[in-house]
């Protein structure tokens, strides 16, 4: 039997929560403010314009009402996957809007290899089973395709889980790498683009391996 760490279960104390309702509830009213701040944001559509190859099919999860994409960028397809219809209607960089809770749900409803990138901002300190949407998330990435998490100091503080509130900044960059670990991810690597006396960014980014040649 194998004795690796990613054999183990994580501690299920990490995931827990202030509030436990239905998280549909919390999310119903629209909120249509940013959650870091403008340099913050201008440091993260500079990051994407790296990141986002052009003509990419685009994965948005957990979106809202921006995406934080570079304006002059053109892509093949922005999928925008969250938590609230009226919030996805008001982002114009999607060309699809769907709406789940991951936490009731972790499947994602996308076939395989549909996505050449995918991006999470600011919430992945709301999912309690992160490793199941990363597994989700490496199924639905095509060979090669990339996942990029963008973490930064605020949250709603009753739905975030207990981690984000207990652990160090470092750590919570940890535990993240620690998800796309279990969850199949490789090259995984942890990037500040913090920009200074402003919110800080906190970059996780994984790929999936690419398809060898039969």
């Amino acid at each position: 039997m194998s004795n690796s760490p990613l054999d183990q279960p994580l501690p299920p104390a990490l995931f827990q929560r202030q509030d436990n309702s239905p998280d549909a509830q919390f999310y119903a009213q629209p909120r249509l403010v940013t959650h870091i701040d403008d340099a913050t944001i201008n440091a993260l559509t500079s990051f994407y314009e790296e990141f986002l190859p052009a003509n990419c099919d685009l994965l948005d999860l957990m979106s809202s009402w921006i995406s934080h994409l570079p304006t002059d960028a053109r892509y093949n397809s922005v999928t925008g996957h969250g938590m609230n219809a009226a919030e996805l209607a008001a982002n114009s960089r999607l060309t699809e809007r769907l709406v789940q809770d991951l936490n009731a749900n972790p499947v994602l409803p996308f076939t395989d290899k549909s996505f050449d990138r995918a991006t999470i901002v600011v919430s992945v300190q709301y999912l309690t089973e992160p490793v199941a949407v990363m597994q989700e998330l490496l199924r639905v990435l095509r060979p090669g395709g990339q996942l990029c998490i963008a973490m930064s100091h605020r949250c709603f503080p009753t739905k975030a889980i207990l981690a984000f509130h207990q652990l160090a900044a470092q750590d919570r960059a940890a535990l993240v790498q620690e998800y796309l670990k279990r969850a199949g991810f490789t090259d995984i690597s942890y990037i500040d683009r913090s920009p200074e006396g402003a919110d800080p960014l906190w970059l996780v980014v994984g790929s999936k391996l690419p398809q060898l040649p039969e």
